[in-house]
């Protein structure tokens, strides 16, 4: 079975485009190294919680839209060494300003599918 990373993040309204093409230039590399498909979704219908939600979760603000995204890799083995070669990838490398969120407030974790319809 496939092994998935998934993810949410609060982004900025205001960075919605950066954001993207920062996925657009991101997901080429995950690719070369063993990734199978990657989505990225600008939150629509994503309700505030009483006691838990996904914006609670990320801590997002006023100004703020969740993305959920995912990728998906053939299996663990595949994922754990090509996470490993993209993250030192040099195309990768991105700080500061670059940054069109606050990655302290990500939300991450690797996923064994264990059904698939």
């Amino acid at each position: 079975m496939s092994y998935v990373d998934g993810y949410m993040i609060p982004v900025p309204n205001k960075n919605k485009q950066a954001y993207f093409d920062m996925a657009k230039r991101c997901g080429p590399i995950f690719k070369e190294h063993g990734m199978l498909s990657m989505k990225e979704c600008w939150g629509d219908d994503v309700p505030p919680g009483k006691l838990t939600s996904m914006p609670m979760a990320v801590q997002c603000k006023e100004d703020e839209t969740v993305v959920f995204s995912w990728m998906i890799w053939p299996d663990k083995a595949t994922r754990d060494t090509g996470m490993k070669a993209a993250m030192e990838d040099p195309r990768m490398k991105m700080q500061g300003p670059d940054m069109p969120f606050d990655g302290k407030r990500m939300i991450f974790g690797g996923f064994e599918v264990v059904y698939e319809l």
